[in-house]
């Protein structure tokens, strides 16, 4: 059986996009009333969240795990391609930032911020919300196994890193000190690019099929079955607790069809009890066939499951 998350993630993607958009109009509001910068980069960085989420719908709308004949492994990868333009955003918005910051080093000063005790308030605000929507986003990723949700939830919780920035270069530029704004905005520029490298190395081994899970795994577990000699040429890719695909040539004590058909059925069972969800290819030597190639690589020390 397939699980189809789909649903669940448009409704948590619906709700961020309609709290990242309230969010989004206070931010610009601020920053234009105080002429602050690095709020103002904030905001545009907030115009990402919303874009972001409007992405991740459309991936979503795509990602059906359910095979057909133009996609016979499903359609899993439309999440992970909406995670890297995710990645893409974050990207632009740590260029646009770095350019307002640039621009306005180079021109002079320009305008002096101005920032009052309700115009905090209402950062602190915007920062609760951001909040919640990261621990929201990436508590219902993990557990329907969403990487949009995940990937929309790691932005965000670049958004809480770089509000909290901006609030303190606001208050400082509150007590007299204006360059703090100006500064600021590199570090919040900083931790907008970690958020897109994040992003992008979590995505890029599922969309480059690396190893999901380690061969000496996958062997002790199908060795550990009755009438099982070996396995070798050991191959797995996707993601665990999302999907995984498993190949496999497996060595059995069988002299006929059918019990062999059962020796590879009760090695998919144990599979699929620990590494579910999981389709399993298996092809079936005789007794005699003799192999000690776990994997397609010899000599390769992999890392134990975890």
């Amino acid at each position: 059986m397939v699980y189809d998350n789909r649903a669940e993630v448009r409704k948590v993607l619906i709700i961020t996009l309609l709290l990242n958009l309230f969010v989004m109009g206070l931010k610009a509001l601020v920053g234009y009333w105080t002429g602050s910068l690095s709020l103002l980069a904030d905001a545009l960085h907030s115009v990402t969240d919303s874009a972001n989420n409007v992405l991740g719908l459309i991936a979503s709308k795509f990602s059906s795990p359910q095979p057909d004949r133009e996609h016979p492994y499903g359609h899993h990868k439309f999440e992970a391609v909406g995670a890297l333009g995710i990645a893409s955003f974050l990207g632009i918005a740590c260029f646009e930032i770095l350019q307002g910051a640039i621009e306005r080093i180079i021109k002079g000063g320009g305008e002096p911020v101005r920032i009052s005790p309700p115009e905090l308030w209402l950062l602190l605000i915007v920062l609760g919300v951001n909040i919640f929507v990261a621990f929201y986003e990436r508590a219902v990723g993990k557990r329907v196994g969403s990487s949009i949700l995940i990937a929309d939830a790691t932005h965000t919780m670049s958004d809480i890193w770089v509000t909290i920035s901006v609030i303190g270069g606001l208050i400082g530029v509150w007590l007299g000190y204006q360059w703090m704004d100006l500064v600021l905005a590199f570090p919040v520029a900083l931790l907008v690019f970690w958020s897109g490298w994040s992003v992008l190395k979590e995505n890029l081994p599922w969309l480059v099929d690396q190893m999901a899970i380690a061969p000496e795994a996958i062997h002790a577990i199908t060795t550990s079955v009755p009438g099982v000699i070996n396995c070798h040429d050991i191959a797995s890719r996707g993601v665990l607790g999302r999907q995984v695909f498993i190949e496999m040539h497996l060595i059995v004590d069988a002299s006929d069809v059918e019990t062999a058909h059962h020796i590879t059925e009760e090695v998919e069972s144990r599979l699929e009890e620990r590494f579910r969800p999981v389709r399993i290819l298996i092809h079936v030597e005789p007794p005699a066939y003799k192999s000690e190639q776990i994997s397609f690589e010899t000599g390769v020390n992999y890392p134990p499951l975890t």
